[in-house]
């Protein structure tokens, strides 16, 4: 271990009490460490040099999940817990696609969803399906207690809001609109182990009396044939939530996008509309995973696709936990 970073040491706390006088004692010396898989390769990488690692394993409550038409998702709960629960996969769904997808089985075992937003990385998976799920992040120091809109939680690359001594404890996620869906697609080289070139999250809830194209979802149709048939319905998108990863500094909502969808009758030519202002909302850069160019053209693409998988979550829901057609 000598090799690769300086010694530290290791503590490890029974409670969120104790966590947070140990952080408090010892100050910008300490990191506090979840899963591990971020923080142990920036300090191998000379990017981080804690002279004292302070573990929320093992601390009571923060690797929970609750649900009361609410649901609550503990800081240290792991991606291989979200991606094995059903009632996340069939009611959640954009967070489930984000997991199924996060690094290996290994990785998805230790990783934790806190450790995946407070590392604040703009290619986090899991931070756009929280955006598009109306994600209230809780927050605890030794003052006190205070919830932030997680739209508000990122400040740029690698920072977010978290003040000296405190600690991510929660997730809280408030109940969805009826006939509800979200989808995750994350845009990458290889299936697997590999970060994200884009990441595209959306959420649609929808005007769900008149639909009977539930058989055209069924069939090879192509989308301008479901959508003439839904526009004929006169199917209505009642709220609608976009966030986009790799697109811009941080994790963001396309605003500017769901302004333009809400409350409108759902068309081929509107979809198209919503992709082209989704993307004229994005400020990507180029890096070796991909130039700024062709994220921009694929968000044109992949916008309209999660609209459309939204829309087969909703009308389909029988098939929402198995999705079988990638739009």
């Amino acid at each position: 271990m000598e090799a690769f970073m300086k010694k530290f040491d290791y503590l490890k706390p029974q409670t969120l009490e104790e966590a947070l006088s140990l952080l408090n004692q010892h100050g910008k010396k300490a990191k506090l460490i979840a899963g591990g898989t971020d923080v142990m390769v920036m300090m191998k990488e000379r990017k981080l040099s804690p002279e004292i690692l302070i573990s929320l394993r093992g601390i009571r409550g923060l690797d929970q999940i609750k649900y009361n038409k609410n649901l609550r998702i503990g800081a240290m709960v792991t991606h291989r817990v979200i991606e094995k629960s059903e009632l996340i996969r069939k009611e959640f769904s954009a967070l489930t696609d984000a997991t199924d997808v996060l690094g290996s089985v290994q990785i998805r075992n230790v990783a934790t969803i806190g450790g995946n937003i407070c590392t604040a990385a703009p290619s986090a998976d899991t931070a756009t399906p929280l955006l598009v799920l109306g994600t209230q992040v809780k927050i605890k120091s030794l003052k006190g207690e205070r919830t932030v809109a997680i739209e508000e939680f990122f400040k740029c690359p690698d920072e977010t809001v978290l003040k000296k001594g405190e600690i991510v404890t929660e997730f809280f996620i408030p109940k969805l609109l009826p006939n509800t869906g979200s989808a995750y697609w994350k845009l990458q080289r290889r299936l697997a182990l590999d970060l994200p070139i884009l990441g595209v999250s959306i959420l649609l809830s929808l005007d769900k009396n008149k639909v009977t194209c539930s058989d055209l979802l069924s069939t090879a149709s192509p989308i301008s044939t479901i959508l003439h048939k839904m526009e004929e319905d006169g199917i209505i998108c009642k709220e609608v939530r976009i966030a986009l990863g790799v697109a811009a500094p941080t994790p963001i909502r396309a605003i500017k996008a769901e302004n333009l969808l809400r409350g409108k009758k759902i068309s081929a030519e509107l979809l198209e509309e919503v992709a082209e202002t989704a993307c004229s909302e994005a400020q990507p850069r180029d890096t070796i995973r991909g130039e700024a160019w062709y994220r921009k053209e694929m968000l044109k693409v992949l916008v309209k696709r999660m609209a459309m998988k939204c829309i087969e979550r909703v009308v389909r829901p029988e098939e929402s936990v198995f999705p079988v057609r990638s739009w």
